[in-house]
């Protein structure tokens, strides 16, 4: 691409935002009906206050939308004890029951969807399509685990011995503590608790300080479907109550397991706390996604899938494509056609605005790790192509960066953001070892229309999932988690609810040949 056609799409770029820092002085109304806009903690069933209370606000305009009660590890011990008590009685409640509860739940989220949709535009910036994907896609857990609900099977093993029998029981491992981040303030609830409470386990969550909104939300719909006292806890903190909430949500003798998505960081520091009493653990933590393009791939295919890929969230998913690799044969060729993409399908803006796709990264410091990247790749030799940016609040401009290399920080390290840089390779080998290079392996993209190459490549990327030809990968009938650092255990499918179960081996003796 010649360097007048770069100063021109920049330009354009620039233009085409010409409007926006005047959109952002509107104030925007989060329009909810009252029952769904809850600020108290949910602990045994009852909506509990705390001492103090922490504002939450709307990312793109920093006005703020409601105070939450700030609960602290006093509030978090009263949800542990009441999770246990009521683990007592769930755990003898019968698979079907279970089932027809867990469903009554999705009937209702699906039923109130355009407001909770509403608030997740609200509390984390997503553009409200987004919000409504998020919201069937959060509502499809609670589908998919009550029938899977109903198919915890346990076995008989062949005795060696004629005078007994071998048999495996399926139990629910007891009291779960769920720690969810903010990027999906619903599904990465239901995605656990679905499993969880379908299993016979109850629950204590702790949401994200930025975004307890739709967790609250979840419970008061999770009352009116008849789920029972104590079974479903919500303690929404600031982050400086974190840490002590956190510290009794991974000690508490009384809880059997933690499941946690977030950063790998963090996750180490929840299993240092949880090692003492030998908790199970899931970890769903960072990822640092390749997005491979061969010379066979279908260029536009490959464009589109990119463009879904990194963009979603304004790249705020755990599975967004952090470094893009495309071979020689076809560099110009993408990149042209990347850059076309970019002009015409990305629109900055308020997430309630029709035409919106691309909202606030969540504060201020999201913005500046992406500036960040965007300084250390240009001081190092990167070309911006595109936007390059940041602009009021915590917008970034969507950034294309051509000359990367994987020296720079932007390839070593999670974005988080906005920031698509371009690896330019010419073999195979190198670039699945440029994709096998990171310590972290959740998800991994590669095109092409090679039959023998497909099957080589994908077996040989180091990661948890694997999208061939396909920029979009979740779904609840699919196993999602990571290798390496990027976590323990499955969630979603058959699998995940196999996280929240023991088995228990019984041996019946004495019995008459």
């Amino acid at each position: 691409m010649s360097a007048v056609c770069v100063l021109r799409t920049r330009c354009f770029l620039r233009q085409g935002l010409a409007g926006f820092p005047a959109t952002m002085h509107r104030r925007y109304s989060l329009d909810l009906s009252a029952p769904l806009l809850r600020t108290q903690g949910y602990v045994d069933g009852r909506w509990v206050s705390a001492a103090s209370v922490f504002p939450v606000s709307d990312p793109a305009t920093g006005q703020e939308i409601a105070l939450v009660a700030d609960c602290g590890a006093a509030e978090a011990k009263q949800a542990v004890d009441a999770a246990h008590r009521a683990f007592q009685s769930w755990k003898q409640v019968t698979a079907k029951e279970r089932s027809h509860l867990l469903r009554k739940w999705f009937d209702l989220l699906t039923q109130h969807r355009g407001d909770l949709a509403r608030l997740i535009t609200f509390e984390c910036g997503k553009p409200l399509q987004e919000s409504l994907g998020e919201v069937a896609y959060s509502a499809s857990f609670l589908e998919w685990f009550s029938e899977e609900a109903r198919r915890v099977y346990g076995d008989v093993i062949p005795s060696p011995a004629k005078d007994r029998k071998i048999l495996l029981l399926k139990q629910p491992v007891g009291v779960t503590s769920i720690i969810t981040p903010w990027n999906f303030p619903s599904a990465m609830i239901t995605r656990k608790v679905g499993a969880a409470l379908a299993a016979g386990c109850t629950v204590v969550v702790k949401p994200a300080e930025d975004t307890p909104l739709s967790a609250l939300a979840l419970a008061e719909l999770a009352e009116q479907a008849g789920i029972p006292a104590g079974v479903f806890n919500v303690v929404p903190c600031s982050r400086e109550k974190t840490p002590s909430v956190g510290q009794v949500l991974c000690t508490d003798p009384l809880v059997a397991k933690i499941s946690f998505t977030g950063s790998t960081a963090t996750g180490k520091m929840l299993l240092k706390l949880a090692a003492d009493t030998v908790k199970r653990a899931s970890m769903e933590l960072g990822g640092h996604a390749p997005f491979i393009v061969f010379d066979s791939a279908d260029v536009d295919l490959a464009v589109d899938g990119a463009m879904a890929s990194k963009f979603r969230n304004s790249g705020q998913t755990c599975v967004c494509s952090n470094r893009f690799l495309v071979q020689s044969g076809i560099y110009h060729r993408f990149m042209e056609k990347l850059g076309h993409a970019m002009d015409t399908g990305l629109r900055l803006g308020h997430g309630s605005e029709p035409d919106t796709t691309q909202g606030p990264l969540i504060n201020s410091r999201a913005a500046d790790k992406v500036v960040e990247q965007i300084s250390d790749a240009v001081a190092q030799g990167a070309t911006v192509l595109r936007g390059g940016a940041r602009l009021q609040g915590s917008f970034m401009e969507p950034t294309l960066l051509a000359d990367v290399t994987t020296h720079m920080l932007c390839t070593r390290e999670e974005t988080f953001g906005p920031l698509l840089p371009v690896i330019r390779f010419n073999t195979e080998e190198e670039a699945v070892a440029i994709a096998n290079s990171s310590n972290v392996g959740l998800a991994g993209y590669f095109y092409s229309q090679d039959p023998s190459q497909i099957w080589r490549v994908a077996e040989a990327l180091e990661v948890g999932i694997v999208g061939v030809n396909e920029g979009l990968l979740s779904t609840p009938e699919a196993p999602f988690g990571g290798v390496k650092q990027s976590g323990m255990g499955r969630e979603g499918s058959k699998y995940g609810i196999n996280e929240y179960l023991e088995v228990k081996y019984m041996c019946f003796g004495g019995l008459k040949p």
